[in-house]
């Protein structure tokens, strides 16, 4: 008996949306194309040097909540300096040494990213704790003029981005990210005046608890969806029971094994399977594969499938030799 293995190893970007009302939510089409190179470039410069600033301006007044907005700052400017460079990066064509091309560039990144940002956010946490409970004096004043310059930044940089808001799953939480930021920058310029006008140190302290609390949150909450992708999990929403139960009621199509699925990026899903056809439809076999590659990308979202066929016989032996093969 004869078997056909589809490979579609692609390294240019696929376009357009193919999921379905199902997971469309879950698996979103979208880049950066809406954005020139040049506004992201300002976008990410400004946070870099906005975090900069931050630092030197709570290291010298001694705020702990503007150090630690200066942390979010710093995990937005990265992302928004990964997102740049990935989107770069990933116009390089796939190559032999790279196969699938660069796009797990973007969460290698961010699971470096994350991971510091959550060193960071626990040394304030524990720096706000200690300011509870041993008030340091406060320059109320650069405290403020601080987060009011910060909140200038963070506003422009939701002008400069605005088309973000229509990208993909990890710019949109960029974008919201720099909405969140100027939100912080705002607390935070409060606090300043608070400090000024009353003289309650405190309010410092408090300030920290609640942004690091929040940036932990957040590490927590996109952490394992990078580990997810790097350990090739099954992408989000993707129900295998529901696709398999689709492709096997296709005509012909009698079982669908050895599925394996997977994501390059939250943009480009993968699959691989068996998939056992009737020897009689054994000749209708490139019209099967084509219905199914149709219905994996219609409704799945499903654009890059290797597909091997096999017959009743053939699936019977490769079972019985999984069943004889001794474990190690």
């Amino acid at each position: 008996m004869s078997s056909e293995s589809d490979r579609e190893h692609d390294g240019e970007q696929q376009s357009g949306d193919h999921a379905s009302d199902h997971s469309h939510a879950a698996h979103e089409h979208g880049d950066l194309k809406s954005v020139s190179d040049v506004r992201l470039f300002w976008a990410v410069l400004l946070n870099e040097l906005l975090t900069i600033g931050q630092v030197v301006a709570g290291i010298i007044s001694g705020s702990v909540s503007l150090l630690s907005d200066a942390a979010h700052n710093f995990n937005d400017a990265n992302a928004l300096l990964i997102a740049y460079i990935a989107r770069r990066v990933s116009r390089n064509r796939a190559n032999q040494r790279y196969t699938f091309g660069y796009r797990r560039a973007e969460m290698i990144g961010a699971l470096i990213n994350l991971t510091l940002l959550a060193v960071v956010s626990l040394f304030l946490a524990y720096e706000g704790i200690m300011r509870l409970f041993e008030p340091e004096h406060i320059i109320g004043w650069l405290m403020a003029t601080a987060a009011l310059l910060a909140l200038v930044l963070d506003l422009g940089t939701v002008f400069l981005l605005w088309d973000m808001r229509q990208g993909s799953l990890n710019v949109r939480a960029a974008f919201i990210h720099n909405l969140v930021d100027a939100l912080g920058s705002l607390a935070v310029l409060i606090g300043g005046l608070a400090v000024i006008f009353f003289n309650w140190v405190w309010v410092d302290a408090a300030l920290t608890l609640m942004i690091s609390g929040y940036v932990l949150w957040q590490v927590y909450r996109m952490l394992p969806a990078a580990i997810k992708v790097l350990m090739e999990g099954t992408p989000e929403g993707l129900d295998l029971d529901q696709l398999i139960a689709r492709v096997e009621s296709i005509d012909g199509v009698q079982e669908l094994h050895h599925l394996h699925a997977w994501e390059l990026d939250e943009q480009h899903r993968s699959l691989e399977a068996h998939v056992v056809i009737a020897q009689a439809k054994f000749s209708d076999m490139e019209a099967i594969k084509s219905q199914i590659k149709e219905l994996l990308a219609r409704d799945f979202g499903i654009e890059h499938t290797t597909l091997e066929f096999e017959t009743e016989e053939i699936a019977a032996d490769d079972a019985h030799d999984a069943e004889v093969i001794p474990e190690h």
